[in-house]
């Protein structure tokens, strides 16, 4: 038993597992961020441009009943096509996919950088150098 548990703890310590499990931390709280932001901040604006609307009430009810709400709708089980929720999570995705979209346009330009910059050329030599050279060669070819 105790040769499982090592394995598991030596699975979970390798770095890959644990900058995975950063990166899904992040990401949830990121999550948290954009959704507030899009619900709380970008939203409301939009919705008061088009004539107060509140886009999480957006709703279209099949049940035939009335529901003065999409929050009353859900509570009560009718079923409903909840538009305003859909494009509060499109607006979420578009604003997440832009974001990552620029972390790895950054981490691209950075190993752009890395791979342009020359590692294994050898220092140019001085000019007097490069002379002696060629005179050595020509002696060499004379001989």
């Amino acid at each position: 038993m105790s040769g499982f548990f090592n394995e598991f703890k030596e699975f979970a310590m390798r770095g890959n597992v644990v900058d995975m499990a950063v990166g899904i931390v992040i990401g949830v709280a990121f999550g948290a961020i954009v959704s507030s932001l899009v619900a709380d901040v970008i939203m409301p604006p939009i919705g008061l441009v088009m004539g107060n609307v509140d886009f999480s009430d957006l709703f279209i009810n099949l049940s035939g009943q009335d529901y003065p709400s999409a929050a009353a709708a859900k509570e009560a089980g009718a079923p409903a096509i909840y538009i305003g929720l859909f494009i509060n999570a499109v607006i979420n995705f578009i604003i997440v996919a832009f974001a990552i979209f620029l972390v790895v346009k950054g981490m691209n330009r950075l190993k752009k950088k890395a791979e342009e910059t020359p590692k294994d050329e050898a220092p140019k030599l001085p000019h007097s150098e490069v002379l002696l050279e060629e005179i050595r060669d020509l002696l060499k070819q004379r001989a």
